[in-house]
């Protein structure tokens, strides 16, 4: 410590934080030698300690699958599965540095089922390095990926075809495998593509030449990506601020805390509160070091207005000169990354940025052939699959499209009821309503309507399996509410599809759309003031729970006749149980697809233990004891 040298230790983080940074990921197919790639990465460029490189050592010995080499891939994949597999699972993210810049590395999973840690790896990367194994060339997956590195605006690629070693270094096999990806990628929107023949086990190009590949004349890896200029920043785009946090510590302080998408931002600047079109200025920038006169993207700050306006978690603030546009339908791109497919109409939460709304897909445009890039009908989204999709939101949001600005045009999709993330999109364009139609405003409402009525308005749902005795008990609480002088109507599923939902069969696809008209139907009662009786198996919680949600708080009682099954299997009254068992009829509830019970049904129904009037009554004192008669 006698030799420490404070201004040179001050200089030499100065000169680190000057350095640029450049964020890029591994990506192709399995055991292409993506972590191999990194190991050797990490080690070339001496920043692994001595106890890192023995612990390697060990590793390789009990792991490895290169003889008596270090195996460079267990440096990154640190998880037993991964180890034991010889695969990749997770992302893995590895920061080192040289003299001329600074990296972020994300190692990403080659094999199909991990795909969405694949995209959400390349999410924030400026350039996707591709390998293909010299001895299988451009694979399925390598296409699927490179695709998707496309889609998520990566615009600068090398091309590492690795392995050279075990095709004997061969200039021919590199320069057909260049071309057969070169006849793929031209269509990708990919601006520079730097193909570089490598052997990551011994470090061939990676960031020293060797000596068996003199013909060979670009770049090594470390060349070229510390010298690659990625082109665009955050900070250069518009200024976008989602509000994470309405910061109110006492009461001379409002702040809204979040981090800077991107542009910048300055005390004195005029914002817009993107969705209202509030304005105000900045009256202060503040941070955990204290105030600043401006900011930059990527910097958490909190923001104080000079005006008292409404602002919310989710809102975005932007420069006043350059706004988002507002919409609530949307084109986009869509990343399916669950095993239960996307079915059209189905509700789930979408999340771009700080903000989350409800909607749904209302149409599958088409599915895209990653090898092709054909263009493929679909009424369903898969795993792993690329569809092109209309998005609709039960509110508007504010939003930039995807290749404008990311953080504020793309998204991931919530299942409501598991809270997983099931998929990840990109906003294209808004989808414009014709601008003649409005909501009609109107003097009489429903709570006005059911007062007239002598009752309150609601939708009562039967739920549960063929057979179970809906449409019976639907029926006699009908019956018991007409002779009390109430006015209902009855939805049964059996009538509808003899009319409404005629077009209509029974694969899920079709359920899910037929439980969403008949739903907004039933909201269409409820506002006239109607007790509304609907008899549905409806099997999906998450389509009843899109009912729910389509009625105030209140409107919406689920009743579940909850009858097991071989007591409806034993009625049958139809033979459809019969004809199901004997596989005539596909789809069929409680059989070969599933029926999932209520979790918070309002009211539960022993079907079986009692007799239908009994049940009946049940509902009707529910009813009465709740002011709904």
């Amino acid at each position: 410590m006698d030799n420490f040298d404070p201004a040179a230790f001050a200089e030499y983080l100065s000169r680190q934080e000057r350095k640029d940074l450049l964020r890029f990921l591994t990506c192709g197919s399995v055991d292409d030698g993506k972590s191999t790639l990194i190991g050797r990465l990490l080690y070339d460029t001496k920043l692994l300690f001595e106890d890192q490189l023995a612990t390697l050592q060990k590793d390789s010995a009990k792991h490895g699958t290169v003889g008596e080499d270090i195996d460079f891939a267990l440096l990154v994949d640190g998880l037993e599965a991964e180890r034991e597999q010889g695969i990749t699972i997770d992302v893995a993210y590895r920061f080192f540095a040289t003299e001329k810049r600074k990296f972020i590395v994300a190692d990403t999973p080659g094999h199909e089922q991990y795909t969405r840690n694949m995209a959400t790896g390349a999410s924030n990367a400026d350039l996707a390095v591709i390998l293909i194994d010299a001895r299988k060339g451009v694979l399925t997956q390598t296409r699927r990926h490179s695709y998707i590195a496309s889609l998520l605006g990566i615009r600068n690629v090398v091309l590492a075809i690795n392995k050279i070693d075990l095709v004997g270094y061969s200039e021919e096999v590199f320069n057909e495998i260049l071309d057969d990806y070169g006849s793929f990628a031209h269509e990708l929107a990919f601006e520079t593509i730097q193909p570089i023949p490598m052997s990551a086990r011994f470090g061939d190009n990676v960031t020293q030449r060797g000596d068996n590949l003199g013909w060979y004349k670009g770049p090594t890896l470390l060349e070229h990506i510390e010298t690659v200029e990625v082109r665009g920043t955050e900070a250069e785009r518009p200024m976008r601020f989602p509000v994470q946090w309405v910061n109110r510590p006492n009461l001379d302080f409002r702040g809204y805390s979040g981090t800077l998408a991107s542009g910048t931002v300055s005390v004195g600047e005029e914002l817009v509160v993107a969705a209202s079109g509030r304005k105000s200025t900045v009256k202060s920038i503040v941070t955990y070091d204290g105030e600043r006169d401006s900011a930059v993207a990527g910097e958490a700050v909190t923001i104080t207005l000079a005006d008292e306006i409404d602002i919310s978690r989710g809102d975005l603030l932007c420069d006043a000169d350059q706004r988002p546009e507002v919409a609530d339908q949307f084109s986009a791109h869509l990343i399916w990354m669950h095993d239960e497919p996307l079915v059209p109409g189905r509700p789930y939460l979408f999340k771009i940025a700080t903000k989350t709304v409800a909607g749904s897909v209302t149409e599958i445009k088409y599915n895209v052939d990653v090898n092709s890039f054909q263009h493929l009908a679909a009424k369903k989204v898969g795993l792993n699959e690329v569809s092109v999709v209309n998005l609709s939101f039960r509110e508007p949001i504010a939003f930039d499209a995807y290749a404008a600005d990311p953080a504020t045009g793309g998204f991931i999709v919530i299942d409501r009821l598991s809270n997983l993330t099931v998929g990840a999109g990109m906003i294209d364009f808004a989808l414009r309503r014709a601008s003649n139609i409005h909501w009609q405003a109107v003097d009489l409402d429903k709570q006005r309507r059911g007062e007239a009525m002598g009752q309150r308005p609601a939708a009562i749902w039967f739920t549960g399996l063929s057979g179970a005795g809906k449409s019976t008990v639907a029926n006699l609480v009908e019956k018991r509410l007409f002779a009390l002088g109430k006015h209902t109507y009855l939805l049964d599923g059996d009538n509808v599809r003899h009319g409404l939902n005629r077009d209509l069969g029974f694969t899920e696809e079709d359920r899910v759309e037929n439980i969403r008209r008949v739903a907004e139907t039933a909201r269409l009662f409820v506002d006239a003031g109607v007790i509304v009786l609907c008899s549905f198996i409806s099997p999906f919680r998450s389509e009843r729970q899109m009912a729910r949600d389509l009625l105030e708080p209140g409107e919406f009682v689920e009743v579940f006749v909850d009858t097991p099954l071989h007591v409806a299997e034993k009625r049958d009254p139809k033979g459809l149980y019969r004809k199901a068992r004997e596989g005539r009829i596909k789809n069929f509830t409680g059989i070969d697809s599933p029926y999932e019970t209520p979790e918070r049904a309002e009211i539960t129904l022993a079907g079986g233990m009692a007799s239908p009037e009994e049940l009946a009554d049940k509902v009707v004192d529910y009813l009465r004891e709740q002011g709904y008669i």
